[in-house]
């Protein structure tokens, strides 16, 4: 099997799935392969099981594809300074990849956005680290040698690749931001390469 990173993204509005898109971008410049995957909504009523594959849009991701990655990219929109619901639910269901180490000296990363600039993006960032060290990955961040996160006044941090979207969810990724995506994406790639995680 071709080793590949995987790009494991919610999106309510768009925006984190753009994200997504820029990042992949991101790593397969660096030469590694991507598999972009995304996870299902949540219903507090369940009246039918969704279909598993979605009728648009990226693929569900299973947990095989989380298992044979060489590397994760992982984002999710801000719900009060914490990861989406939707995501904490797939990682919820991981407990046989921790039991057998799937995950074991993988790298990984994370993104987000938020409607407002003070809309908890970095606390969200730190909400979605647990699993993954958990699950004993090895943490990247953004390294300040871009100088877009010294320069961005909408998102971006040290912790991860983040956006501003506005209140509406109508704002488009800044020049910046896409900047962001994309070397965060890069220097994953670039990580798996160095440790030769395939």
């Amino acid at each position: 099997m071709q080793p590949y990173v995987l790009v494991l993204y919610y999106s309510k509005y768009g925006s984190t799935k753009e994200m997504a898109h820029l990042m992949a971008d991101g790593i397969e410049s660096s030469g590694i392969s991507v598999k972009i995957r995304t996870v299902p909504n949540l219903a507090t009523v369940v009246t039918q099981a969704a279909p598993s594959i979605p009728d648009e849009g990226d693929i569900y991701c299973t947990l095989d594809d989380l298992a044979n990655c060489s590397g994760l990219a992982l984002g999710s929109p801000t719900r009060f300074g914490n990861m989406a619901s939707e995501m904490k639910y797939f990682w919820d269901q991981t407990t046989s990849l921790w039991l057998n180490g799937a995950l074991h000296n993988k790298p990984a990363c994370v993104f987000t956005s938020s409607g407002s600039m003070h809309g908890g993006q970095e606390s969200t960032l730190l909400s979605m680290l647990p699993p993954l060290f958990h699950h004993g990955m090895i943490i990247m961040g953004l390294s300040n040698a871009t100088p877009a996160l010294s320069n961005t006044k909408t998102g971006g941090t040290p912790y991860g690749a983040s956006h501003v979207s506005g209140t509406r969810h109508d704002l488009s990724l800044s020049q910046d931001e896409k900047i962001l995506c994309e070397e965060q994406g890069k220097r994953l790639g670039n990580i798996v390469k160095k440790l030769q995680v395939f």
